[in-house]
């Protein structure tokens, strides 16, 4: 069987994920660059005998160096890894949407365009003739709808033609074009034909005059020094981006001319975009969207929660089944408490990603997030992130796991990693079932006030955090505003929405598992013990009560903080095993069970903590580590265990901090 390898390049909004999924279905792979915190997303799939790559390259606006996603993008191209590369383009705009074709040219790769959406364009009465844009292109060029599975035979066409011929643009009338220009002659005799393979001088020339820093510098280290001084001196006195620009928009009119006629519309917004881009309904409108997705998440979400539900139903039967042949009660233990529980955690969350994928992918393919992102840019860019990260955000109020795999939509990796890091601040559901309850019983009415000062201290903790990764994961340079037009409103096509959403789910399902069971296992192991009146974390927790007392948690309540980065639900049962008198391994189990408060919990508590160790303790488990599958669901979406560990470490040294704080203040008070 043959083979081909196929990159899609395109801005974003263009639907290059869209054909991507259509393409590739469940046989994809998400990843990062080798080296860059940037995704990586490949898959394959067959087409008349041919077994066919694809390489799915990060969406960006041009091909400059603004950005890793941008650099990385155009050095994949040049290398030769892919035989074509799939430029998409939007019908519905095509002068904008064609400026990416124009920074391409002069990438010595073939490719074919694709005018995708174009029964929006019809739609909006423009008539698209490909073949007279094809002739001045010299490439295959075809108008094109992803989110329409029974076109795709054209595409396919267009594919082989492409791979068969080598079709390479023609850029000699962008070429004239940039010969206007003050200098660029001069610089593109100054450079070798292959002074850096894959690129033709003319491309090479201008984003020198764009005072490109990435082919500048290796503009230098091929060339000799005279000639590269040479070029420095002309490049200096050059006009360069906005002369480039102009050129590059001047051809794209060109191409453009005669091809492409559209009857007189006025534009108008629709009743939803007066809605969203209003000053004063816009925020509302878009909170109210996102919850109201969160809510609706629950609906596909419930079939796989029965079968978390369901596996732990099992559980006891299977134990007792197990002990009834005389199998080792430390197998049996092993079995239930860790294997079993374990996988009833899995498909919980995975009935929840399923659910928060599927929405939320209704959302973006139907044109929605493009109105999240727009409304929200300018209050998200203020921590360095871009409006799609309001999303995240409120889902996390009902669980931070939903909030870190609504990340995905996100396409710029290091705002998708600093969202996630954001997002654990948010207390979640669970969270907010256990504060409620803690605070009314040491402070009665001042539980309000406890409230007040915990949403308090998560906006300043999300705004610290900000400062401390935004610096590694979003430079400064590449915080710039959005500049968009909102693309038009979809009707998703439901069997590509499926395919991913079902793809998504499966890579989900293969990399939790392997973290849920061995973050739980290695709590186990730690809890364990053959008498059942201690384990290693009991042992550690007594040892070290004197410091744990310095952040205002005796070992109780301490144990109770480390359970509560298993799930936050569980923290009340470890307490009520603790201070009954139950051995740390009933406490685990507790935890692992979400177990209720005894019957005389109010009364234990007020007789066993003090009320500064109870606000302390609040505000640690508040801040702690979400959970063992929002730990799971950060390292999916991430796909970096270092970055994984950095903000598991990060939370558990500001919730002891704030636990310090909460406790000193409280022993001021009280």
């Amino acid at each position: 069987m043959s083979t081909a390898t196929i990159a899609l390049l395109g801005q974003p909004n263009s639907g290059k994920s869209t054909l991507f999924n259509a393409l590739t279905g469940m046989r994809q792979h998400v990843g990062n660059w080798p080296g860059k915190t940037v995704e990586k997303k490949e898959g394959n799939f067959n087409h008349n005998g041919t077994e066919y790559m694809v390489a799915d390259l990060p969406g960006s606006y041009s091909l400059s160096a603004n950005s890793d996603e941008e650099v990385i993008t155009r050095d994949y191209i040049a290398s030769g890894d892919a035989d074509v590369v799939c430029i998409l383009a939007d019908s519905s705009q095509l002068q904008r949407s064609l400026f990416m074709l124009a920074d391409y040219a002069g990438i010595d790769v073939p490719c074919f365009l694709l005018l995708n959406m174009s029964d929006v364009a019809k739609n909006q009465g423009k008539t698209i003739d490909a073949g007279a844009i094809e002739k001045k292109l010299g490439i295959p060029v075809i108008p094109f709808s992803a989110t329409d599975t029974k076109s795709y035979d054209v595409f396919y066409k267009a594919l082989g033609r492409a791979i068969a011929d080598k079709t390479k643009l023609n850029v000699d009338s962008l070429k004239k074009q940039y010969e206007s220009i003050k200098g660029y002659q001069e610089i593109c005799d100054l450079i070798p034909e292959n002074a850096l393979p894959g690129y033709l001088p003319m491309w090479i020339a201008v984003k020198a005059l764009e005072g490109d820093k990435v082919v500048i510098a290796k503009l230098k280290a091929a060339i000799d020094a005279d000639s590269f001084k040479k070029i420095e001196e002309i490049r200096n006195n050059a006009q360069g981006a906005v002369a480039t620009g102009g050129c590059k928009f001047a051809w794209i009119d060109d191409v453009l001319d005669k091809a492409v006629r559209s009857q007189e519309k006025k534009v108008t917004l629709s009743k939803l975009d007066r809605i969203y881009t209003s000053k004063t309904w816009g925020k509302p409108a878009v909170i109210l969207t996102v919850l109201l997705g969160l809510i609706a998440s629950f609906i596909p979400a419930l079939p796989l929660m029965g079968v978390g539900s369901a596996v732990l139903a099992i559980k006891e039967p299977i134990m007792n089944a197990l002990n009834s042949i005389g199998c080792p009660e430390f197998i049996v233990l092993v079995v239930g408490d860790v294997i079993i529980q374990s996988f009833s955690y899995i498909f919980k969350m995975l009935g929840f990603v399923f659910g928060v994928t599927l929405v939320f992918g209704l959302l973006e393919e139907a044109g929605v997030m493009a109105r999240i992102s727009y409304v929200f840019d300018n209050t998200m860019g203020k921590l360095g992130l871009q409006g799609k990260s309001v999303m995240p955000f409120l889902v996390s109020f009902g669980c931070t796991m939903g909030g870190a795999a609504g990340a995905r939509v996100i396409d710029n990796w290091g705002q998708k990693v600093l969202t996630i890091a954001l997002a654990w601040a948010v207390p979640c559901g669970a969270a907010w079932a256990t504060i409620p309850m803690l605070a009314s019983i040491f402070f009665g009415p001042g539980a309000v006030g406890v409230i007040v000062a915990i949403l308090f201290t998560m906006l300043i903790h999300m705004w610290i955090t900000a400062k401390v990764f935004g610096g590694k994961l979003v430079k400064v340079e590449d915080r710039y505003g959005m500049i968009m037009e909102l693309p038009p409103y979809h009707k998703p096509k439901w069997g590509s929405l499926f395919r991913y959403v079902f793809a998504r789910t499966k890579e989900t399902f293969v990399r939790v598992t392997k973290v849920i069971l061995l973050v739980c296992g290695v709590f186990w192991l730690l809890s364990y013990s053959p008498s059942g009146e201690g384990g290693v974390l009991y042992k550690i927790g007594v040892a070290i009560e004197p410091v744990t007392k310095f952040f205002g948690m005796p070992w109780q309540l301490f144990l109770s903080y480390v359970a509560s980065a298993v799930g936050k639900e569980g923290a009340i049962g470890v307490i009520s095993a603790l201070y009954n008198g139950g051995s740390f391994g009933e406490a685990f189990t507790a935890s692992m069970n979400g177990a209720a408060k005894a019957a005389n919990f109010n009364e234990m508590m007020l007789a066993n903590v003090t009320r500064p160790e109870a606000l302390a303790f609040i505000f640690a488990m508040t801040f702690n580590m979400p959970c063992v599958v929002a730990l799971a669901a950060t390292y999916q979406e991430t796909h970096s265990a270092k970055w994984t560990a950095r903000i598991v470490l990060y939370y558990t040294a500001v919730s002891l901090i704030l636990a310090f704080i909460a406790y000193h203040i409280g022993m001021l008070i009280w």
